[in-house]
């Protein structure tokens, strides 16, 4: 099955022709872990990069074709910027780490305003809050506030706008089940995204092809335990997996983490007047 988004993430599924050849895709997700593509032949003069840095928040994938006319020292710059940005968001917003400012936010020490972009990750999570009738709820945990349900999402997002502003616009940053793309891959068309079953290998995946948007995940691995119901603290066990896809990834993460604790109640959501859509929910 395929799909395609535009700028507009306007969306047209097609199935899988046994009369023409299906391109290999440029990135995999789902399945028991994340893989990454072949890249493909090259069109033009690009420098093409493929860079991973892990944090205490997640592990990240940085893949990108630039113009040649960037140079390697600019390309560098620009890869630089994007990786600082991620060990720097892991520094001041790691909720595992006693001294980030989402921790002293917990014990009363700072306020939202004191940084602005703490006041954008709170923001953020309240706004979520009410998108979701509560099920994503970054309060209704054991501690206080974790924004954990969007923060890689969020890290990803600010990652990507250092690599625009590096001059970098064909991209995609992946974050384990997770992912950002803009632009095109380095054989001159769309990002194609395959997405796997969580579970079921035996069943055909779906294929994206994606100048611009996000993918975001719950439960991939099918663990159970680690999505709790926020209304009654107990783990979420309806779905293995819900998978959704949009324009911004921290909003497609915290969708599919509400998505996998609500279970069905939660496709409501997903309207004719969002930008956002459920490509996986599978009962268990």
């Amino acid at each position: 099955m395929r799909m395609r988004i535009d700028e507009q993430y306007r969306s047209r599924w097609r199935g899988p022709s046994p009369l023409r050849p299906q391109p290999r895709p440029d990135l995999r997700l789902g399945g028991p872990q994340r893989q990454v593509g072949g890249a493909g032949p090259t069109t033009g003069e690009r420098i093409a990069v493929t860079h991973t840095v892990r944090t205490t928040i997640a592990e990240y994938t940085l893949l990108f074709n630039a113009p040649d006319w960037l140079g390697r020292r600019g390309v560098g710059a620009a890869l630089r910027d994007a990786v600082a940005e991620l060990r720097a968001i892991d520094l001041a917003y790691g909720p595992n780490r006693p001294e980030s400012l989402v921790s002293r936010l917990r014990r009363g020490e700072v306020s939202p305003e004191s940084y602005p972009p703490l006041a954008d990750l709170v923001d953020r999570c309240t706004a979520m809050r009410a998108a979701t009738d509560g099920w994503f709820d970054a309060w209704a945990v054991p501690g206080g506030f974790d924004p954990g349900g969007l923060l890689g999402g969020w890290a990803v997002e600010r990652a990507a706008a250092r690599l625009r502003a590096g001059g970098i616009h064909d991209y995609a940053v992946l974050t384990g089940a997770d992912l950002v793309v803009r632009g095109h891959a380095a054989h001159g068309g769309p990002w194609r995204v395959s997405v796997h079953h969580p579970t079921d290998r035996r069943q055909a995946p779906l294929v994206l092809e994606m100048t611009a948007g996000a993918i975001g995940t719950s439960g991939v691995t099918g663990r159970r335990g680690h999505v709790v119901d926020p209304h009654t603290g107990e783990p979420a066990d309806q779905f293995i997996a819900a998978t959704v896809v949009g324009p911004d990834l921290a909003v497609a993460d915290a969708y599919a983490t509400a998505l996998y604790a609500a279970g069905p109640a939660g496709l409501v959501w997903f309207h004719s007047g969002t930008d956002y859509r459920v490509l996986h929910a599978h009962r268990r």
